[in-house]
């Protein structure tokens, strides 16, 4: 059994491309995975539910504005 790879919330802004302040917004709204709490201060994401979250999205069509 392999052990999960825990990502750091800096580690998660890098791979979404997205803001601490937006990635705690879509948290509240229910639209992003919720971490896990491994110590009083710290929490951690699974890299395969970001992973999944990412893989989900929309594709970009070019047809911003339209």
């Amino acid at each position: 059994m392999a052990i999960p790879k825990l990502l750091r919330r800096q580690e998660v802004e890098t791979a979404t491309g997205l803001s601490r302040a937006h990635l705690y917004h879509l948290m509240r709204t229910g639209e992003f995975p919720e971490p896990l709490r491994i110590s009083r201060r710290a929490v951690r994401w699974l890299e395969s539910e970001i992973a999944e979250w990412i893989m989900t999205r929309d594709r970009a069509t070019g047809d911003v504005g339209k």
